[in-house]
């Protein structure tokens, strides 16, 4: 099983799960700042570590070499998380992927394979592992999967125009992507970003029925 940090939500009665994947070189401890920026009473947190060490960090896959065997590998032990998960109270309808950068790139490939239909999914400054590949294994949930993916027009490391064909693609395959561009690096983009998701969010959540 994959090590991560539970973070419970304010509102204790809630089931909704947000567990969040790091980018390379990075850890759980880096996204502690998550749940206060979204400032969500009723969003619990898991947040994990990638399997693999790298330079004091973790990684999800080999960034240098083949990524294909690591995708492949940390996808099924994201699908042991999120057996887990249901298995401690948190279904999958209410349970939201979050991933930067590796973790986007986890969080789609996880979504469109996993059997059964999640209420969300985010993803930051990612792309898409060998997206014909993906779509071809995408499970028969894939088209109800609910999808918000942002990128940087400025990015040095993953430039935005690849990324943009993708997205397209994905589109295009009967994919539910809401796709945003923001002027920024390889970046989370401040409290315009932030609000961007805590909107995508909180929109996920079925409207409360009237008092009658």
């Amino acid at each position: 099983m994959l090590d991560s940090l539970p973070i419970p939500a304010t509102d204790k009665d809630s089931r909704w799960l947000m567990i969040v994947l790091h980018g390379l070189g990075d850890s759980l401890a880096g996204y502690r700042w998550l749940p206060d920026a979204l400032a969500l009473p009723w969003l619990h947190y898991r947040l994990v570590n990638a399997p693999d060490h790298y330079f004091g960090g973790y990684s999800w896959y080999d960034f240098a070499g083949d990524p294909g065997p690591g995708v492949e590998r940390s996808a099924r032990l994201l699908f042991e998380l999120l057996e887990d998960s249901e298995r401690q109270g948190f279904p999958p309808d209410q349970t939201i992927l979050f991933g930067f950068s590796q973790g986007c790139l986890m969080t789609i490939e996880v979504a469109l394979r996993y059997p059964r239909t999640l209420a969300g999914a985010v993803g930051i400054s990612g792309y898409v592992h060998e997206p014909e590949r993906l779509l071809q294994r995408r499970s028969p949930a894939a088209p109800s999967q609910r999808f918000l993916l942002t990128h940087g027009t400025a990015d040095p490391l993953l430039p935005i125009e690849p990324v943009r064909r993708q997205m397209r693609q994905l589109q295009e395959a009967g994919i539910r992507v809401a796709w945003h561009e923001f002027p920024k690096e390889h970046t989370i983009a401040g409290e315009e970003e932030i609000s961007l998701i805590r909107n995508f969010v909180t929109g996920l959540r079925p409207a409360p029925s009237p008092v009658a």
